[in-house]
């Protein structure tokens, strides 16, 4: 798939936000007044700032409230309807810890489910793509959840938390690694089923079906060498998870948390963008790319 950056910024953003918006409304960090204020303002630039990007990627931005109808049978819509709640339920809590030194655990707690509902619905629009093996796969879902929850830990200052989320989220990346490397090939789907003359034989491409790139093959192909992918998975897991931990693990300080932060940013953003620019949608293989 084309890893348009509007994507990954709103996949990687609004999972950071959302999982800080989870610890908030569980009461950590236990912080009111201002610096609470700091902590929430945190998690709605985040959040906030990621649904907007996600409008970049749309043909229409302008219809965008009309996905909202369409909750019964849309990933998407639940998402927007999950997204909604949490953010409005989050600034009503909110203003009880900052205004009025109150933590209202029951508005909280509900606050904490919808962000953690609007992180598994986004992580849904991708899980149920049939036509996307490497997505179609049990572990698409908790990989999703597992890393706004460490992100979420890690901007909250739940060292302990943070540093478990880590091993966690790291074993479950590995592992979808590896299940995603052959997905395609386990689905059954080949040149002879995704040209629909399976049942005359063998089918090879004697010519591309079009001359010149068209709207599926932008957006639906792109092809990243295996050499190159496993240099930006170690590069993922290193800045991602490795340093995080080893950072979390120093004599505690501002700064070192502060490196752990961005450094797991940065390993998520590699780790977002190869899942994906190594997402194999089988039109590719009508076009006789894998």
């Amino acid at each position: 798939m084309h890893p348009a950056p509007s994507i990954i910024l709103f996949t990687t953003l609004s999972g950071f936000g959302f999982g800080l918006l989870t610890f908030l409304g569980l009461g950590m960090p236990n912080y009111t007044g201002f610096i609470a204020f700091v902590f929430f303002a945190i998690a709605y630039v985040l959040a906030v700032g990621g649904l907007l990007f996600s409008t970049f990627h749309l043909g229409h931005p302008e219809r965008a409230l009309k996905a909202f109808s369409q909750w019964r049978s849309s990933w998407l819509s639940r998402e927007g309807i999950c997204a909604v709640g949490a953010l409005i339920v989050m600034a009503i809590y909110g203003v009880g810890r900052v205004f009025f030194a109150q933590h209202w655990g029951i508005i909280g707690g509900i606050g904490a489910i919808l962000s953690l509902l609007t992180v598994y619905t986004t992580s849904m629009i991708y899980a149920q793509l049939k036509t996307v093996p490497r997505w179609n796969m049990p572990l698409t879902s908790p990989l999703f959840m597992a890393l706004a929850i460490t992100g979420g830990a890690l901007l909250a200052a739940q060292v302990k938390i943070a540093i478990f989320m880590l091993i966690f989220s790291a074993i479950i990346q590995v592992a979808y690694w590896v299940m995603g490397d052959g997905r395609l090939a386990a689905s059954g789907t080949n040149m002879e089923t995704a040209t629909g003359l399976g049942h005359i034989g063998k089918v090879k491409a004697f010519e591309p079906p079009h001359t010149g790139t068209n709207y599926l093959m932008r957006e639906f192909i792109h092809v990243v060498g295996r050499k190159h992918a496993m240099k930006l998975r170690t590069i993922a897991l290193v800045l991602g998870f490795v340093l995080p931990v080893i950072f979390l693990l120093l004599p505690f300080g501002h700064i070192f948390a502060l490196f752990a932060v961005l450094c797991h940013i940065a390993g998520i953003f590699t780790s977002r963008w190869l899942f994906f620019a190594q997402a194999e949608h089988v039109v590719g293989l009508y076009y006789g790319k894998r």
